[in-house]
């Protein structure tokens, strides 16, 4: 049966593949994309305009990824995974996060240390994702010599339910510097550094405080297309870490594309540490919604 899964998800992956090309041949003639976030995990430092709430919003599909606390591995199907953010000034930024729905197709499962529920069929599950909430600030603008600096900080709440073998279900807290630096017109780097207190599934007392980081760049190949890449994730600072909150780290590299009143966004996904999937492919659109007149 897991042999008949993969091959199954093998075909989704390539029909992705194909629609991605026809798209981006389609709308290739469209004009310029504006600065924005997906497909990156990497957080740019700057800040969208007050009044805008931008909406990004897609899917992901990622090969063979494990899940220790459950002791589940397989192919995971996120839907309507979406980031809300909300221009407050022109120095700061406020952001939901919230991926609707977790499908996990199982393709190998070792002993499990909680009990799970599954329900009927045990070659699948489903779960809601964590809700994650940040605070985004603007310290000060790049010069021609220094990079421009600010400071994220944000909170994930426990909306997941960990017996469905997906999410821990815990709550956790991160905080970090970020600094991005433009070169030319063409090219955006921007990076991460940062720490994250992740609660112990298994002991509710216990923590493990990782390393945050994530390096990304931004490169206007022409007038209608930005190519983008990062390397983005955590370093636990235990020599055992506790199941649940190992490393994780992955790349990613893809295109975002303005076209049809929004804008369009795909990337490949590759795992760099064991827990992380091994390929993967995230696509979706971002639209910018002049919302409301802030406060002044």
């Amino acid at each position: 049966m897991y042999q008949s899964l993969s091959t199954f998800n093998d075909a989704i992956t390539r029909r992705i593949v194909e629609w991605l090309v026809v798209l981006i041949l389609i709308i290739i003639g469209t004009p310029a994309t504006l600065a924005q976030q997906r497909p990156l995990l990497t957080e740019d430092v700057d800040i969208i305009k007050p009044g805008v709430i931008r909406i990004e919003s897609g899917f992901e599909f990622l090969q063979d990824q494990r899940f220790p606390l459950s002791g589940l591995r397989g192919d995971v199907t996120k839907l309507a995974d979406t980031r809300l953010s909300f221009g407050l000034a022109s120095n700061v930024e406020f952001q939901i996060e919230w991926t609707f729905q977790h499908f996990l197709s199982i393709t190998g499962r070792d002993p499990a240390p909680i009990p799970l529920k599954l329900g009927v069929n045990q070659a699948d599950t489903n779960d809601v994702g964590d809700v994650r909430l940040w605070m985004k600030i603007k310290l000060r603008n790049e010069s021609t010599v220094a990079p421009a600096v600010g400071f994220r900080f944000g909170v994930e709440l426990p909306n997941s339910d960990q017996a469905r073998g997906i999410g821990t279900n815990t709550t956790n807290f991160y905080g970090m510097i970020t600094a991005g630096k433009r070169f030319g017109n063409k090219l955006n780097m921007f990076g991460n550094l940062g720490v994250g207190i992740l609660t112990a599934p298994l002991v509710a007392t216990s923590q493990n405080d990782v390393l945050l980081y994530g390096l990304a760049g931004s490169y206007a190949a022409t007038d209608r297309v930005n190519i983008v890449g990062e390397v983005n994730g955590f370093h636990s600072t235990r020599k055992r870490a506790p199941l649940g909150t190992e490393d994780f780290s992955e790349a990613r590299l893809g295109a975002q594309i303005r076209a049809l009143g929004v804008r369009w966004f795909a990337a490949g996904i590759f795992g760099v540490s064991r827990r992380a999937p091994k390929t993967g492919l995230a696509m979706g659109i971002t639209y910018d919604w002049d919302a409301f007149n802030p406060v002044k």
